[in-house]
């Protein structure tokens, strides 16, 4: 099968440059993972409860909603949308290739410009007791889910030892009662500012040496956390009604096999100020370019940019092949 645009990926970067791609005529195919990234389609929207910060829902919307939503908008101007992962792929000339997962020795399917939107998957540790409360009183992002009902006025807990686990920590002093930071180590890993700053708040307590062992609650939502000393070995339960993991992501980039440039995190490099990778024709949108905002709202505005950056790249393509003779 072969298609002007080809995105890979289903959150609200790739639905959003599918709306764009499709009211263009532009015909895009949306590959949106079976699982991909250990997340439903969707990406990691499908693990939020609440979205309150997301405009034009003045009385939130829950996470699957809202993808459900981008995926009728999606298929309404149509996007032709395939639940399937795409394994691997070869960026090395026009028109690019692209292999299902389960697929590989068959041929592939093509496309003339590529839009990875593939996210960055949360790290987590999968606690004893993790299945169980997730997205009950546990999370990964504070920013998202840090003012919902069920944080307000409690006491929380963040676990890491880097950047995001002490920006993640102030952020949510606005509205938890206390906050916890859980420190595997005697040290900060973040940088002099950020520890100072969440070591030196009235409403947050470090706890050094300290890994989380297991979520326990009361078969509804997180009640209580334990808590196991890394030198002695003793083990303690604390009471929280949140914990949020701040351990770092992993963007999803394998299938690409290194064919495009990264940063020292693995995150896609784009040109500033677009979407346009190294290789003409491949665009990258969302939280796989994006270890900053991390947000829906962001994502949404640079799948919007990819899709753009791909029609105007489909036009001069066609100015081309006009000029030789030829047709794309």
């Amino acid at each position: 099968m072969h298609s002007k645009v080809i995105i890979v990926g289903s959150g609200p970067a790739g639905h959003t440059a599918a709306i764009y791609a499709a009211r263009a005529n532009l015909e895009p195919v949306m590959f949106e993972g079976m699982m991909a990234g250990g997340v439903a389609p969707g990406g990691q929207l499908t693990t939020t409860t609440e979205v309150e910060n997301f405009p034009g829902f003045p009385e939130g919307i829950t996470g699957s909603e809202l993808t459900d939503k981008y995926r009728e908008q999606s298929t309404r101007f149509g996007t032709k949308i395939e639940t399937e992962t795409i394994a691997k792929v070869d960026l090395s000339s026009r028109p690019f290739k692209l292999w299902r997962e389960d697929a590989e020795d068959q041929d592939p399917d093509t496309c003339d410009t590529l839009i990875v939107a593939t996210g960055a998957t949360a790290k987590r540790l999968h606690i004893k007791g993790e299945d169980e409360y997730w997205q009950r009183g546990m999370s990964a992002c504070a920013v998202c889910d840090g003012a919902a009902p069920l944080f307000r006025n409690k006491p929380l807990v963040v676990i890491g030892g880097g950047d995001s686990a002490c920006e993640e920590a102030t952020f949510l002093t606005k509205y938890a009662s206390h906050v916890y930071i859980a420190v595997r180590r005697d040290v900060f890993r973040a940088s002099n500012i950020m520890a100072k700053r969440a070591a030196n708040h009235p409403k947050i307590t470090v706890l050094w040496n300290t890994h989380v062992t297991e979520a326990k609650g009361n078969g509804k939502v997180l009640t209580q956390v334990e808590l196991k000393d890394a030198k002695t070995g003793a083990t303690r339960d604390l009471d929280v009604s949140g914990l949020f993991y701040a351990i770092g992501h992993t963007p999803n980039t394998a299938f690409l096999g290194g064919q495009l440039d990264t940063d020292e995190t693995g995150y896609l490099v784009v040109q500033p100020g677009t979407s346009k990778t190294k290789i003409p024709g491949v665009f990258a949108a969302g939280d796989v370019q994006d270890k900053h905002y991390r947000q829906a709202i962001t994502a949404a505005g640079s799948g919007c940019m990819a899709a753009l950056d791909a029609e105007k790249y489909l036009e001069e393509l066609e100015a081309e092949a006009q000029e030789s003779g030829s047709k794309l």
